[in-house]
């Protein structure tokens, strides 16, 4: 018997992109709560998104550099044409190199650790070379202020935002009755979820999905028990399913 199985497990994914979780955590027995604490909305008018596209259909970037699934949707029109062969693109990790590869593409580096920092491995010489990176409307500095350091030219771009929706009814009463785990899968849906349902979560576990996620959740005051070895949504059920419930 799975060590999920019987658990009460709140997924705080949106709800659009919750579904590959919850099924996984499914098939381990566990009971997946539905709880977003994020919704992700595009722009709709983005001159810059738009003016950017061109020039990357053009051949005008030496990379284009995908830091989420929501990154390559934005631009997924122009990414289906196919690119340049002197046009590389990196992701963050395998389920953003899997979205460009359905696009019938090539993804030129994924680095071993999924996180925005470690994709500077992979990128050889930068400096004077246009690099696109379509990112959330508030994502961490660190990637472009060091391609920027390093002498890149970084268009980085909002391409879409995270909100907050209203808290759903049912996995807000959930959780008021209790549950066993509480998953996060990026600092946004940490930071949202102390607002809609603050840090008194009784006897329940977190757990994250990479070292980022589960620092905001440490630095909102929130226990961390368990962070995923490999950043990814198998990862982070795999993690649950080695962790020790008491």
């Amino acid at each position: 018997m799975s060590a999920l199985a019987g658990k009460r497990i709140l997924v705080t994914r949106p709800r659009s992109q919750a579904a590959n979780l919850i099924e996984l955590l499914q098939a381990e027995g566990a009971e997946a709560i539905l709880f977003p604490t994020i919704e992700i909305s595009p722009f709709e008018d983005n001159a810059r998104l738009e003016n950017a596209l061109a020039d990357l259909a053009a051949g005008v970037y030496r990379w284009a550099i995908f830091t989420s699934v929501n990154g390559v949707r934005a631009c997924e029109a122009v990414l289906r044409k196919g690119l340049y062969p002197a046009t590389r693109l990196a992701a963050i990790g395998p389920a953003t190199a899997q979205a460009l590869r359905e696009l019938g593409l090539h993804v030129d580096f994924v680095p071993g650790e999924y996180v925005a920092e470690r994709i500077l491995e992979g990128l050889g010489e930068v400096a004077g070379q246009y690099i696109l990176l379509p990112r959330a409307e508030i994502a961490r500095p660190a990637l472009a202020e060091e391609l920027l350091a390093r002498g890149a030219r970084v268009d980085e771009i909002p391409v879409y935002r995270t909100i907050q929706p209203a808290p759903d009814p049912a996995g807000l009463a959930a959780l008021r009755r209790g549950v066993d785990v509480i998953t996060f899968t990026s600092s946004s849906t940490v930071r949202n979820f102390v607002d809609m349902a603050g840090v008194d979560i009784g006897a329940a576990r977190v757990a994250c999905i990479g070292p980022i996620t589960a620092a905001t959740a440490r630095e909102l005051g929130l226990p961390v028990h368990l962070v995923a070895k490999e950043y990814t949504i198998p990862g982070l059920v795999q993690a649950l399913k080695e962790y020790v419930y008491d």
